[in-house]
């Protein structure tokens, strides 16, 4: 389920230009440009503390691990909650691929 409010032109542009970043080294060149650097440390902070409330960890540890207020946190809860699934997403894939390191890491 897309945005209504969200979903025009400029920003299915903006999402396909970040579909042709080939690497992250691309990522940091594209989003130096585009975003401040709060902006990329509020965002990358955001999915940090998703990831953590994925695997259930405390409010209390979440805030102390990340920094984020409760207040982000909560915000962060109620998408993974009751947002579009976007947040699983892409958790869902980088939790697997994180396993998967692990796995070759733990059979060297």
């Amino acid at each position: 389920m897309t945005d209504s409010k969200l979903k025009n032109k400029q920003t299915d542009e903006l999402f396909e230009a970040i579909l042709m970043l080939k690497d992250v080294e691309e990522c940091y060149r594209f989003f130096t440009d585009i975003c401040t650097a709060r902006e990329i440390q509020s965002i990358a902070q955001r999915l940090h503390v998703a990831r953590l409330l994925k695997i259930r960890k405390t409010y209390n540890v979440i805030e102390e691990e990340t920094g984020a207020s409760t207040a982000t946190i909560s915000r962060v809860n109620r998408s993974l909650n009751y947002g579009s699934n976007g947040y699983d997403l892409v958790l869902d894939k980088l939790i697997e691929k994180d396993l998967k390191k692990q796995r070759e890491e733990d059979n060297n």
